[in-house]
């Protein structure tokens, strides 16, 4: 299951997701304060997580490096970046180009996009060949409605039948379509680029996208052989945290989180790579800068304040 390419080994990163409902900002400064290796940005309404020379200055005023790049092809993004969905690939490829992110994620087009479908591997294929960016397309699920499975995207939620180079295999996806997480990181071998690592309890209709560990979903074994075969790609931590109910809980989960994935990805009798760097426990309020963040860069959402 190597990626192809030359994405560094085993590195741990954070989606700004992961946050809400704080804002892309937070997520660097969390991921500094934590120790992850990185962060996905995922482009969102949050004006910041759609302009590049602020990332840039996110990442380096905090040591963080944004690793990978989530297109804006969400039903709550639709308007993002413009309605065209090439048009959207095309710019978070810039994004990923101008910030060293090896990885854009994008999701199989919706039904009702039918020339985006009938086009979606060829086109692709087309825009992979003009970049070192993967494009890893991920899974998804199907919807179920007193006893009907109604499929939003079109070819197909599942992309491991599909002859797609890349793909990003999402844990919280498998839970609700009821998928074996660990036989599609089988079928997909080499093809496997690029994990969002979350949990899930199998609840139709319900993308949980819980602390790993905390759901039915094979998180530790995926991790176990990931680390057994040698996988070059990311690990993604996806989660939601907006029902913690402060900001000592969040980082809490999100430290937790971190440490599920980088022990389990340790080598029997090995340390987990990467430790936290020194300082306050997570949830403490740490000295702010000379400079802070929303002043340096021109921004307006405040720093992180340690209660909700």
């Amino acid at each position: 299951m190597s990626q192809a390419g030359t994405a560094p080994r085993r590195l741990v990163a954070l989606s700004t997701a992961s946050v809400y409902p704080d804002r892309t900002p937070d997520a660097f400064e969390v991921a500094a304060r934590l120790g992850y290796d990185g962060v996905e940005v995922m482009v969102t309404a949050d004006a910041v997580s759609q302009d590049v020379d602020v990332l840039r200055r996110l990442a380096d005023y905090h040591g963080v490096p944004v690793l990978a790049v989530h297109a804006p092809c969400l039903l709550i993004t639709q308007r993002v970046w413009g309605r065209e969905p090439w048009g959207k690939l095309v710019r978070a490829k810039d994004v990923a180009e101008q910030l060293g992110a090896r990885v854009v994620v994008v999701h199989p087009p919706f039904r009702w996009q039918r020339e985006y479908a009938r086009d979606f591997g060829a086109g692709l294929a087309r825009m992979q060949d003009e970049t070192d960016v993967v494009f890893a397309v991920e899974n998804m699920f199907p919807l179920r409605a007193r006893g009907a499975e109604i499929a939003p995207y079109a070819p197909s939620w599942n992309p491991v039948p599909m002859d797609y180079p890349h793909i990003t295999l999402d844990l919280s996806h498998t839970a609700v379509s009821g998928s074996d997480a660990l036989a599609m990181a089988d079928e997909l071998g080499p093809r496997l680029s690029h994990v969002h690592l979350a949990d899930g309890n199998g609840v139709p209709n319900r993308d949980e996208h819980l602390v790993p560990g905390r759901g039915t979903q094979p998180c530790a074994p995926l991790l176990h052989r990931l680390a057994a075969e040698d996988y070059q790609g990311l690990i993604v931590l996806e989660v939601k945290t907006f029902r913690a109910p402060t900001q000592e809980a969040r980082q809490a989960d999100l430290a937790e989180a971190l440490e599920f994935a980088r022990s389990n990805l340790a080598a029997p009798g090995e340390a987990p790579a990467g430790a936290a760097p020194a300082g306050p426990p997570p949830g403490s309020p740490s000295p702010a800068p000379a400079s802070s963040p929303p002043a340096r860069f021109g921004l307006t959402a405040p720093r992180l304040s340690t209660s909700r």
